[in-house]
């Protein structure tokens, strides 16, 4: 099972694309526990069992404070491209959470 965590701006913008990831998963036949929280929350909710995480666009300029937590845990992090968050494109932000993951293995 892939463990995904996204951060945005409040944690709710990121739900549907949350849910077209859980579909694009579901078609591969892999299984995701993919949870979106508000960037505010990262200290909380990062561990060594989260296999990477992605944050919004929007919080793309809080890329180095995320990555200090994650470089701790040693979870691979990268920013959504604007396009594919902006069309919801769970198919390739998927993709990308699946080459990060496959960093940390």
């Amino acid at each position: 099972m892939l463990k995904i965590r996204l951060f945005c701006a409040g944690g709710m913008s990121t739900s549907l694309l949350v849910r077209k990831m859980e579909a694009a998963a579901a078609e591969e036949g892999i299984e995701v526990d993919i949870i979106a929280h508000g960037v505010g929350s990262i200290d909380r909710e990062i561990d060594d069992t989260v296999d990477c995480v992605l944050i919004g666009p929007q919080v793309g300029y809080q890329k180095a404070t995320v990555k200090k937590v994650c470089d701790q845990y040693g979870v691979p992090m990268e920013v959504i491209p604007m396009t594919d968050y902006g069309m919801v494109n769970g198919k390739n932000v998927f993709a990308l959470a699946k080459k990060l993951a496959a960093q940390k293995a």
